[in-house]
C-alpha cells in the first residue's frame, strides 16, 4: 500500500520544507498498523555480529532518530534498522532550515547537529519493544556543549547496549563542531574502550560498531582501523556524509549549503573508502557500506567492495519505501546468476580494483 501510494505522494511531500515532510513520514509510519515483512529469499541471509540478518539492507542513522517507529520500518523490508543519533542531553541542534535536496543530483545536505530528544526518551521506547522480532541498533554521539564527550559515549552505551542488537559509535559527522577530532588516534583509542567497557559492565551482547567520515587520509584510515581491531570494535560503518562538494554537482546554488552531503554524489568517494577499509581489515572484521545505495546495482557494488551489511536514506527520499524490495529482488538475482547461494561468497571480491577507482 505504501509502495503503490508514493508515486502519488511524493509531488506534494517534495513542495514542502524537507524537514517538514520527514515528519509527516515518521507521523505517517506511527499510525500505520503493524506489518510483517514478507520472508526473504534465504541467498540473502548474512551471518555477522553474532547474529543472522534476514537480509543485507538495512535503514541508515538519521530517519528515524527518536526510535519512533522501528517496527514499522522494518515492516517495510529491512534487514536491520539504525535508529538515532542519540546524545545524552536532549538538543535542539542547529537551526532551521538545515536539510535541503538536492534533486537534480538525488541528493541531500543536511546540518542537523545531532537534534535529539535525548538519552532517557530514546532508551524508554527502546526498552518498550522488548521481545519484538527484528534487529535494531542505534546510533549515539556527544552533546555539542558537553565538557566530556567521552562520557557522553559511555554514558549512551551503558543505558542503551540492553535494549539493541548494536550500537554504532558515530565521531564522523561534519555537524558537530570538533566531533571528527574523535578519530584522532589517541582519542578514539580511549573512547573506545570507554564504550567497550561500558557495555561490558552492562552485561549486554549488543555489538560496537564504529561509523568513520568517507573523506579522511589513507594515513588516517590505517589508525583508526588499526585501533578498532585493537580496542575489539565489531564492525566499521563507511560511511558517513561528507564535507566535499564534487565539481559534478549540478543543483548549483543548493550545493553551496553547508552541511554533510548524501545520496547519489557520495557513491564513489564511499564506496573507495570502503574497499580501501576492506584492504586493511579484510575478513577481521565486517564491513556496512553507506553512501549513495540506491539500486540493486549499486547494493551489490558495496558488497563486492567488502561490505556484508549496506544501509541508505537519502535515495528514500526520492525512490520511496518499494525501493527496498528492488534492491533485495536484485542482489538475489545476482548471487544466482553468478552461481553462489549467499552474499557472503562475494564480499571484498572486487576491493582491490574499487580501492584504487
Amino acid at each position: 500500500m505504501i509502495d503503490a501510494a508514493f508515486p502519488l505522494v511524493r509531488p506534494l511531500l517534495h513542495r514542502l520544507d524537507a524537514e517538514r515532510a520527514h515528519d509527516l513520514t515518521i507521523r505517517a509510519l506511527a499510525a500505520l498498523p503493524a506489518a510483517s515483512p514478507a520472508p526473504d529469499d534465504p541467498c540473502l541471509a548474512v551471518d555477522v555480529l553474532g547474529r543472522r540478518f534476514p537480509n543485507p539492507v538495512g535503514l541508515a542513522a538519521g530517519f528515524d532518530k527518536g526510535a519512533r517507529v522501528p517496527d514499522a520500518l522494518l515492516g517495510l523490508g529491512f534487514g536491520f534498522v539504525e535508529v538515532g543519533g542519540v546524545v545524552p542531553r536532549p538538543q535542539p541542534g542547529n537551526p532551521k532550515p538545515r536539510v535541503f535536496r538536492l534533486p537534480a543530483d538525488r541528493a541531500v545536505i543536511n546540518r542537523f547537529g545531532l537534534n535529539s530528544e535525548g538519552l532517557d526518551v530514546v532508551a524508554a521506547r527502546l526498552k518498550a519493544r522488548a521481545g519484538r522480532a527484528g534487529l535494531v541498533g542505534v546510533n549515539i554521539g556527544a552533546n555539542k556543549d558537553s565538557t566530556d564527550r567521552l562520557a557522553d559515549y559511555a554514558a549512551c552505551t551503558a543505558a542503551l547496549v540492553p535494549h539493541v542488537a548494536f550500537v554504532t559509535v558515530n565521531v564522523s559527522s561534519p555537524n558537530t563542531p570538533g566531533l571528527r577530532d574523535l578519530q584522532g588516534e589517541a582519542f578514539l583509542d580511549e573512547l573506545l574502550a570507554r564504550v567497550v567497557a561500558a557495555r561490558d559492565a552492562a552485561g549486554a551482547g549488543a555489538a560496537i560498531l564504529l561509523k568513520i567520515a568517507p573523506d579522511m587520509a589513507l594515513d588516517a584510515l590505517d589508525a583508526v582501523c588499526a585501533t578498532a581491531l585493537r580496542r575489539g570494535v565489531q564492525a566499521l560503518v563507511v560511511s558517513n556524509t561528507t564535507v566535499d562538494r564534487p565539481a559534478s554537482l549540478r543543483e548549483g546554488a543548493l550545493a553551496r549549503e553547508t552541511g554533510g552531503l548524501s545520496g547519489r554524489p557520495l557513491f564513489v568517494p564511499a564506496t573507495r573508502m570502503l574497499a580501501q577499509a576492506w584492504q586493511r581489515v579484510g575478513h577481521a572484521i565486517p564491513l556496512v557500506g553507506v553512501g549513495g545505495v540506491d539500486s540493486a546495482e549499486t547494493a551489490w557494488t558495496k558488497i563486492r567492495a567488502g561490505a556484508s551489511l549496506v544501509q541508505l536514506y537519502s535515495s528514500l527520499v526520492y525512490e520511496g519505501p518499494g525501493l527496498v524490495g528492488r534492491i533485495k529482488r536484485g542482489l538475489a538475482e545476482r548471487v544466482r546468476a553468478e552461481g553462489g547461494t549467499s552474499i557472503a561468497a562475494f564480499v571484498g571480491r572486487d576491493a582491490r580494483a574499487l580501492a584504487d577507482a
